[in-house]
């Protein structure tokens, strides 16, 4: 699989893979809106606003021109937000050719129709190949060269195998899955985890309160994963458990230090704003219509939605009826 990768999205994320896919050997280009950080890649080798003073790599362009970015790529990355997939794909539909590759890096789930991102984009952009990239990757790893393992998902094997090779690096792993539905929910369900582990990070009630939110979490995804379509052994590897354990590692995740605020009464409109905000109401609300008990995830959106406090929904949890593990 030859030829020019294209990355959408100039924020951390998508910056960092733009550095990452130029160590591939590929010519890459990558699409920002933001022309101000657009200007800082090129002139400075830096985008500042998203990623500091981590110098970039030089094998890379970057450009304001969407349509000039996906020209000739046989590959594109979409790292925006997963609440933009929808418009995103609006705007590829007149300058993305059909049968190009296109992978979804973004992780959630759409909160006004509860698809998934490469749901969205199959129904948008039918001509499209689609796969999905997932997993635990701190963007400012990666932007740094620093070993990193991720799943590179497709509905073909054959397909991801091919993409994992084009995509990988000396740094960089892709392991192939065909199990893309699997891993865009390992992807979106962590994030709800992430926000109730910071908020027991924030209310300072110990490691051991932690692991036992972590490990009932778990269990929670796996349920409505299966529920929706995804392998149970796919939560157990890297674009699930991994990415489980690192986004629930500390405030590097932005979802955790959102829970962190939560927990603490901090002002919530300085932070960005988690995608496990917006996932936690739509996950919950798919739990409910399929019957799948969900505590955790359920008590994260009572949060958000201000029906109990942070201090409140520990409190429930912990109150629950004992029963066998």
């Amino acid at each position: 699989m030859d030829g020019k990768i294209a990355v959408l999205g100039s924020g951390a994320w998508g910056t960092a893979l733009a550095c990452v896919m130029s160590r591939t050997g590929s010519p890459v280009s990558l699409w920002g809106r933001d022309d101000g950080v657009v200007a800082d890649i090129m002139q400075n080798r830096r985008n500042s606003k998203y990623l500091g003073d981590i110098a970039l790599d030089s094998g890379f362009v970057a450009s304001g021109d969407l349509a000039a970015v996906v020209h000739d790529a046989s590959v594109v990355l979409l790292a925006v937000p997963a609440q933009t997939v929808h418009a995103m794909a609006d705007r590829l539909k007149p300058v993305l050719a059909d049968q190009t590759t296109l992978v979804c890096c973004a992780k959630g789930i759409d909160r006004e129709s509860g698809l998934l991102p490469a749901e969205i984009l199959e129904n948008g952009l039918p001509g499209a190949r689609l796969a999905a990239l997932s997993g635990p990757s701190f963007a400012s790893d990666v932007a740094r060269g620093l070993p990193t393992a991720i799943t590179l998902a497709a509905w073909d094997l054959q397909q991801a195998n091919a993409l994992s090779a084009k995509l990988s690096s000396a740094h960089f792993r892709c392991y192939a899955s065909d199990d893309l539905r699997g891993v865009e929910l390992g992807g979106a369900l962590k994030n709800v985890l992430a926000l109730a582990v910071g908020a027991v990070r924030g209310m300072k009630l110990g490691a051991s309160a932690e692991a036992a939110l972590v490990a009932r979490g778990f269990a929670e995804m796996m349920r409505l994963s299966r529920a929706m379509g995804g392998r149970p052994e796919t939560l157990t590897g890297l674009s699930g458990l991994g990415d489980l354990v690192l986004t629930c590692s500390g405030p590097q995740s932005r979802n955790f230090a959102y829970g962190m605020a939560m927990a603490t009464g901090a002002d919530l409109s300085s932070l960005p704003l988690a995608e496990g905000a917006f996932t936690a109401r739509i996950a919950s609300t798919i739990a409910n219509r399929e019957n799948i008990t969900m505590p955790v995830t359920q008590a994260v959106a009572d949060v958000i939605d201000g029906r109990i406090t942070a201090q409140q929904a520990v409190m429930s949890l912990l109150e629950r009826p004992l029963k066998p593990e």
